[in-house]
């Protein structure tokens, strides 16, 4: 025991060392990327890149080569990285937000008027596949797809039944008969569906090519926009198949949901008031303030944001899901269980998830909430077919299910629920013995 302890003490005081060598060594990656910007050179130089890794045989015994290369790579791959950051702060210092993955980053660009200035922060000088739905205005999509060299547009029928294995064959049809090649880009335009579908899409053409997102609903915008993942729908259950892809970049334009219907802005503002009931009290009660006064729109943007930082932050801890990322299912147990028996928006069902794992006091600030939003407080569904969608949950395990329960605002706790007792809890919250 001793000896163990002693040898974790010497890889702190070694990776103390690497730490101030690390930051070092950004500094200089710093002093780099500014001149590469003033003189129009690109992050990337392959010859560079290579002559390091070749050389790099030669720093360490031959036993531990292949780790170290690995190790440069990763390296590497972290300055580059690094290098874009600084480029997307520095031209776009106003709208930018970066959010950091295990393989480096990208960032997330808010502001109004993005749409008819993507070109000014995606690359669209190439071959771009733009899935769209016939829910996005046609000018949406026709003053995005002027900005690409060479646009193909597919648009599918809105809802979640377009979420289908079926039109993943479809896009991927639709590039192999364009002659897409790795060097191409998919981009969703439109809301979560598109999102996850076109993400899947990007993520297994040519064992994956660039994606970017531009949501145009509420509830895309804050939620799925953001964390890299994409999916489809099948055997008839939501999202079992499916991978983590981040996008290169995501553009976020409040403009973009002045078209948006009452009911879908509604159950966008569930998925806001979700983040900020479980992690944060002092922005959930300056959007209950706003909601109850009626002036969540004038300042929406600033909502946008409060809510991606939230996410942000939880993706960045936790980008597979392991943990801490759990907690943004809020809602979504008894939520997907009530989709999918249910004609009901996704942010309403979710809504109506929230209402059965939060506490009295919890609930009693919710309600009037959901009456101003127009959301929905309680459901008929039978319990037979709730009982049945529960099991299908991505969150279960053998026997039990982890739900998020919320006792105090801006607080969560998970705790493993048997079906049965879900069913209980959500017959007791809506108020039904038979149904829920």
């Amino acid at each position: 025991m001793k000896q163990l302890q002693k040898a974790r003490k010497a890889i702190d005081r070694a990776d103390t060392r690497m730490a101030g060598l690390f930051c070092r060594r950004m500094k200089t990656v710093e002093t780099i990327a500014a001149y590469k910007r003033e003189n129009g050179l690109p992050v990337l130089d392959p010859a560079r890149e290579q002559a390091m890794l070749s050389g790099s045989v030669t720093r360490v015994p031959a036993d531990l080569s292949s780790e170290y290369r690995s190790f440069l790579r990763h390296t590497l791959s972290v300055s580059r990285s690094h290098q874009n950051r600084m480029a997307d702060a520095a031209t776009h210092p106003d709208s930018f937000l970066p959010v950091f993955t295990d393989n480096g980053y990208y960032p997330i660009f808010l502001e109004r008027g993005l749409l008819g200035r993507a070109d000014a922060f995606l690359s669209l000088s190439r071959r771009v596949l733009i899935v769209t739905d016939d829910g996005v205005p046609d000018d949406y999509v026709k003053v995005f797809a002027s900005l690409c060299a060479a646009p193909t547009v597919v648009t599918l029928p809105h809802g979640e039944s377009s979420k289908s294995v079926e039109n993943w064959m479809a896009l991927s049809r639709t590039m192999l008969e364009h002659s897409f090649t790795r060097a191409d880009c998919v981009v969703a335009l439109g809301g979560g569906m598109v999102g996850d579908l076109a993400g899947f899409a990007a993520s297994t053409f040519m064992r994956g090519i660039d994606f970017y997102n531009i949501p145009t609903t509420l509830l895309a915008q804050v939620d799925s926009s953001i964390g890299g993942k994409t999916a489809v729908d099948f055997g008839g259950i939501k999202n079992p198949v499916g991978s983590f892809y981040p996008p290169k970049a995501v553009l976020i334009d409040p403009d973009l949901l002045d078209t948006l219907s009452p009911k879908l802005f509604s159950e966008g503002m569930a998925e806001v008031i979700k983040m900020a009931v479980t992690f944060d009290r002092a922005f959930f009660e300056r959007l209950e303030a706003l909601i109850l006064s009626d002036r969540v729109k004038d300042d929406l943007p600033e909502i946008i944001r409060s809510a991606l930082l939230i996410k942000k932050e939880v993706v960045e801890q936790d980008e597979h899901e392991a943990h801490l990322r759990r907690a943004l299912n809020f809602g979504h147990t008894v939520g997907h269980a009530v989709e999918a028996g249910t004609d009901l928006l996704h942010g309403e069902c979710v809504a109506l998830g929230m209402l059965v794992f939060s506490a009295p006091a919890v609930r009693a600030r919710l309600v009037p909430l959901y009456e101003k939003l127009g959301l929905p407080r309680t459901v008929s569904l039978a319990a037979a077919a709730f009982a049945e969608a529960l099991p299908h949950d991505k969150k279960a395990g053998k026997d039990k299910i982890t739900v998020i329960v919320c006792d105090g605002i801006g607080s969560f706790a998970m705790k493993d629920l048997s079906p049965m007792e879900i069913l209980k809890k959500a017959a007791s919250t809506f108020a039904g013995k038979e149904s829920v």
